[in-house]
């Protein structure tokens, strides 16, 4: 199953909460993108449905492989092309934003191309 953007953002969310505290929640998830519960409840379900993601009896969010390598795929992208914005003088704000939306439709070629070019 192909993920769509918004799914892929739940990943990489629970993937940053999960690296900052020791268990992420549905409330935690819905608190950091500032979504309604209920939404939150509803991608988490599909997400759990698809193998993306396990949600114990204590309501403790965790990645499964498949969404930990998807989660950690466009956290790398967010990171490199926030980086690369930030060099080209754009101010950080706008970059972090403008990375957020470049990262879910850049192309693995092309990614792959800009980071072998950082890194010479």
């Amino acid at each position: 199953m192909h993920l769509q953007e918004s799914g892929e953002m739940y990943l990489e969310t629970i993937l940053i909460l999960s690296q900052k505290q020791d268990y992420v929640r549905a409330i935690d998830v819905s608190e950091e993108m500032n979504y309604s519960k209920p939404s939150v409840s509803r991608a988490l379900k599909i997400l759990r449905e698809n193998s993306y993601i396990n949600i114990d009896k204590d309501g403790h969010i965790t990645l499964t492989k498949t969404g930990n390598e998807v989660a950690e795929k466009i956290y790398e992208r967010h990171q490199v092309l926030s980086e690369i914005l930030i060099r080209l003088g754009v101010d950080p704000e706008i970059a972090t934003e403008d990375a957020c939306r470049m990262e879910h439709v850049i192309s693995d070629t092309s990614f792959a191309a800009i980071k072998k070019s950082i890194n010479k």
